[in-house]
């Protein structure tokens, strides 16, 4: 398993690097939170991306995508976790294509994939009902009716749901909240009747929504996987999603530490940079070696999602708690470091700081990962 990247994704890194810097600073986030847009992200710019690529990045190439590696879509992540982008690419371009790819149908694959892929269909995936993360735990029911199924229930937390055109929708069809047998993945598109999807702002000026399903009637061709069996598809879909979160973790710490020791080198005090005073040194180069041990074990995540080894489970969790960690010290020191300006809202670090709590909980926290 190779912990470097090849010619052609140290190729993607540079573009997307260069492309996020010019389209997406973190100013782009500022506006959008000044602004209280109630779409989450810039349409545009989710245009420009898809013309990329980006949004199919994961889609097979027979249904208009790329077919790149997991690792290649870490690396988008990363780079958007830079510059703090705002884009649908988490709830659709990963979570939603790669269940998509794992439980659909060839039919299913062929009306939704190529939408997908070229931008036009975005997606969301509900799961959590409780305040913690416990995709176990699901109570939403799922009962035949009329020839198709009858969903009721309540998902909390649903990223991009306000702005999905479909949702793919965790249900329990048999068994008991804790079980893994019993839980079946439908699909149901927006403005479905019992649907209603309320937003919620997050602290991180991102868009989140609850989404309440009372009655929600669909077909028997609405279903996504097997009757019951939809659990490993769904595990590996949120797996797949936790090791991008990682990597958007990563990219926000490796962000803010790159703003912090470049504060330490412009800073003076008593005539000389404050970065020349070894208690600083000392905070910067334990951070410098957490980010280290963080990229390893983020992109060993990403490599074993492409091998499909069975070991991702652990190797997403791994990196998940490893990312959140280091990314909640780097935006910590970051402030620290930064002194009375860096609690300003004049300052980015604030964004950084907001994001690294808000993505660090999302698919998860520390705690729920070590557990797993």
């Amino acid at each position: 398993m190779s912990l470097v990247f090849d010619d052609d994704e140290r190729m993607l890194q540079d573009a997307a690097r260069e492309f996020l810097a010019a389209e997406s600073p973190v100013g782009a986030l500022r506006a959008l939170r000044d602004a209280n847009d109630v779409t989450g992200f810039s349409r545009p710019l989710w245009a420009k991306m898809a013309e990329m690529g980006w949004a199919g990045i994961l889609v097979p190439e027979s249904h208009g995508g790329l077919g790149f590696a997991h690792a290649g879509a870490g690396i988008l992540c990363e780079q958007m976790g830079r510059t703090l982008c705002a884009s649908p690419f988490l709830a659709t371009a990963v979570l939603g294509a790669s269940l998509l790819t794992g439980a659909g149908s060839a039919a299913q694959q062929s009306a939704l994939l190529p939408r997908v892929a070229d931008g036009t269909l975005l997606l969301a995936l509900p799961v959590d009902e409780r305040a913690r993360h416990d995709p176990l735990a699901l109570a939403t029911g799922a009962r035949a009716a009329d020839g198709g199924f009858r969903l009721d229930g309540a998902k909390t937390a649903v990223v991009d749901a306000q702005v999905a055109g479909m949702l793919l929708v965790a249900a329990r069809s048999a068994g008991a909240p804790g079980e893994a047998h019993g839980i079946s993945l439908f699909l149901v598109p927006a403005g479905t009747p019992g649907l209603r999807v309320e937003r919620i702002a997050s602290v991180d000026s991102r868009n989140l929504a609850r989404v309440a399903l009372d009655g929600v009637a669909v077909g028997a061709d609405a279903l996504l996987g097997p009757l019951h069996g939809g659990w490993p598809a769904l595990e590996r879909a949120l797996d797949i999603g936790r090791c991008c979160l990682a990597a958007e973790l990563l990219g926000v710490a490796g962000e803010a530490f790159a703003r912090t020791v470049d504060y330490l080198r412009q800073r003076k005090q008593f005539g000389k940079a404050i970065g020349e005073y070894q208690g600083l040194q000392h905070r910067a180069a334990t951070l410098f070696c957490e980010l280290e041990l963080a990229r390893s074990a983020v992109l060993q995540a990403l490599r074993a999602a492409d091998d499909a080894q069975a070991s991702l489970a652990a190797h997403a969790s791994l990196a998940k708690a490893k990312a959140g960690a280091t990314a909640t010290l780097a935006v910590n020191e970051a402030v620290q470091m930064h002194g009375g300006i860096g609690m300003t809202d004049e300052l980015d670090i604030g964004f950084f700081m907001k994001r690294a709590a808000a993505a660090r909980t999302l698919l998860g926290d520390g705690y729920y990962h070590a557990d797993r």
